[in-house]
């Protein structure tokens, strides 16, 4: 069941918010969803525009700069653009958007002007394709990292430029000395996760968990016939299986967004390890709440650590009991005592 806003015009064109409190489809049922829809769709080719959602205090994600540097989108009746997996309804209820049972989401969208395509095309900057296009060639690579069994070609003024600890590994004092033929040893990580650090690197972009039984990520813009996911339902209500297939899914990818925050951290990219701090705390839940506080604690990320005390203070007594039956809880208690200090300290304040 899915709720519309009232119409709006944007570039001569016709468009609404189309929301999903429980979810678009069974495998968001524990988030909210959010697409743009065009209304008007008598147009002979298909609208060509950028779109961001924010909360009304978002003022970051509303300026021209911000949205123009998105993804430019085809539109058409059809298609649903925007996300199955907006936010978690467990943090949206929590979290200060929610006020009195209500919250307010805005939409930016600009459309491009077919006619004037060919001129703007050349304005905007694709120096992140050209970057990418250079990793995957592998043209004029330099150097190759070996990580997890996998080789990764990669070039070094690249990566010196944007991280202080390849700069000071490649070029500093104490630059490493091996021969370039010989391949940098990466250990303590996945090559999952390498990849999608080199991907961010050359893109500024943090790209798809490339996991053949992943879904894709919330962050990408959908564009699904419906016939298609009416199939899709069928086939998660037949299956009873599908449930359990999805949380695997979704641990999965909390582990990897958790691993690359190490590696951001470990490589000082700051905007990579704000990226994932972020992702990390729009999933916070009972089963996955401990680790990510512990790794908050050891990786001193107070944004992402304040998230999950807060989660934590608001949860039910039975609630409380699930999240100290989890893995995580045991090894959170031992290895930082004074978290839980911090928590009782929460906890004591719902009393006054």
């Amino acid at each position: 069941m899915s709720i519309c806003s009232r119409p709006f015009m944007v570039g001569r064109h016709e468009w609404c918010i189309e929301y999903y409190p429980n979810g678009q489809k069974k495998s968001c049922a524990d988030f909210i969803s959010l697409y743009v829809n065009l209304l008007n769709d008598d147009a002979k080719e298909r609208v060509k525009a950028k779109f961001e959602f924010s909360f009304i205090d978002e003022a970051e994600k509303q300026k021209p700069m911000y949205i123009s540097g998105t993804e430019t989108l085809s539109f058409r009746g059809e298609y649903l653009r925007g996300y199955g997996k907006f936010m978690r309804k467990d943090v949206l209820e929590q979290s200060a958007n929610l006020m009195d049972d209500r919250f307010t989401i805005r939409c930016d969208i600009m459309v491009c002007d077919t006619e004037d395509a060919g001129r703007n095309k050349v304005l905007l900057s694709e120096i992140d394709q050209h970057l990418n296009n250079l990793l995957q060639t592998k043209v004029g690579a330099d150097v190759t990292f070996e990580v997890s069994g996998e080789m990764f070609a990669a070039h070094r003024c690249v990566l010196a430029a944007r991280s202080k600890v390849f700069m000071a590994q490649f070029f500093g004092p104490m630059k490493e000395g091996a021969a370039a033929s010989s391949a940098i040893q990466i250990k303590d990580m996945e090559a999952k996760v390498f990849r999608a650090l080199l991907s961010f690197i050359y893109t500024d972009s943090l790209p798809l968990l490339e996991d053949d039984d992943m879904e894709e990520d919330e962050g990408e813009a959908m564009e699904e016939g419906q016939e298609e996911e009416a199939a899709e339902d069928e086939m998660a209500e037949v299956a009873e299986q599908g449930q359990g297939e999805e949380a695997a899914e979704d641990e999965t990818e909390l582990q990897w967004l958790q691993d690359l925050l190490v590696a951001a951290d470990r490589h000082d990219l700051q905007r990579l390890r704000f990226i994932c701090e972020k992702r990390l705390s729009e999933r916070i839940g009972v089963t996955s709440v401990a680790s990510t506080l512990a790794l908050a604690e050891q990786r001193h990320c107070r944004g992402l650590k304040e998230a999950c005390l807060k989660f934590i203070q608001v949860q039910s007594p039975l609630c409380l009991q699930k999240v100290m039956a989890t893995d995580g809880w045991e090894p959170l208690i031992t290895t930082y005592p004074s978290v839980l200090n911090e928590l009782i300290a929460k906890l004591a304040s719902n009393q006054k």
